[in-house]
């Protein structure tokens, strides 16, 4: 899908770059952050139809910004929301709050930005849209890094492709809610791992997964059957470039716990390893040879150590 050109010198956004506070988008206009807000009756807080796109910068950058709002219009077409005129606006609104706010910054940290946008009030029929960075979890991506993570699979399963598309980014995460909910009950510190609806591994809350087996491949479930990450096609690309084999195909949770190593890939982490899938060991956890090489894949296509990054502004 081609993306109209956006012009910052367009838009009636001229922040004070010599402001503290953070600026962020509400609907028209630029404002404080803490001025963000959604009306009662707004439909996205009635009725949890609200778009929504993650990204983050590497080096005060905004990575794969094309990638996601191209996705992001794709997912504004499915809910009727006319892009023509919206998406520039919220382009243009993203370059100049990571500029301000990335000024408010320590060196060497960067920033995640969040697009929301919902059909509005039902009396107005025009979009609610809201753009603000925040503080990526160094702290955590560190410790993720450092020794992987815990899964616990879930009663609860994925929403299948007839209820809405898959490449519909949104809000209504409440089955990914209940999932974490569960997990955490066997697993204080364990994310949900969902399956589909034919008891095959789909993604973790709020990541997709991979697994990995040296003479075979880099396996991701089938794209319609999950939400298509945009780091997910980074790592499909940087799996090209290293001569390894990468799939969609469906595999279960006891192929998982099968694999030589298995990782989760989403826009903050960009990439980390799983240790144990209910509370037994899988893979090689954090020091899997092919989760390594692709975080390193990753740091290169940054421009940074990401590992590094982590360990250096994690809160001491």
């Amino acid at each position: 899908m081609l993306l109209p050109k956006y012009d910052v010198s367009l838009r009636l956004l001229n922040s004070d770059q010599s402001n503290p506070t953070p600026i962020a988008l509400f609907n028209e206009d630029i404002v404080p952050r803490g001025h963000l807000h959604i009306e009662l009756d707004d439909i996205g807080f009635v009725m949890g139809t609200t778009i929504s796109e993650r990204l983050r910068t590497f080096g005060g950058q905004l990575f794969q910004a094309d990638e996601h709002f191209a996705r992001l219009a794709l997912s504004l077409e499915s809910l009727g929301i006319a892009s023509v005129e919206l998406l520039p606006r919220v382009q243009a609104a993203a370059i100049e709050i990571i500029a301000h706010n990335s000024a408010l910054c320590g060196t060497g940290s960067d920033l995640g930005l969040v697009v929301l946008i919902t059909p509005g009030r039902a009396a107005t029929n025009e979009p609610t849209v809201l753009v603000y960075s925040y503080a990526l979890p160094f702290s955590e991506m560190h410790r993720w890094y450092s020794d992987g993570v815990s899964l616990q699979v879930a009663s609860h399963r994925q929403v299948p492709e007839n209820c809405w598309p898959s490449h519909l980014k949104c809000r209504s995460r409440m089955h990914y809610y209940l999932a974490d909910r569960e997990a955490r009950s066997k697993q204080s510190d364990a994310r949900a791992l969902l399956l589909d609806q034919q008891g095959n591994v789909a993604e973790a809350s709020t990541a997709n997964l991979l697994i990995y087996n040296k003479n075979k491949a880099l396996v991701s479930p089938r794209k319609e059957n999950i939400l298509p990450g945009i780091s997910l096609s980074v790592l499909e690309k940087l799996a090209a470039q290293l001569g390894v084999n990468f799939q969609y195909a469906d595999f279960s949770a006891a192929e998982l716990m099968e694999a030589e190593e298995v990782m989760l890939c989403s826009t903050s982490p960009s990439v980390w390893a799983v240790r144990e899938c209910n509370g037994q060991a899988c893979g090689a956890g954090a020091d899997g040879e092919m989760v390594r090489t692709l975080q390193q894949g990753f740091s290169d296509l940054v421009g940074l150590d990401i590992v590094a990054q982590a360990a250096e502004l994690a809160p001491r």
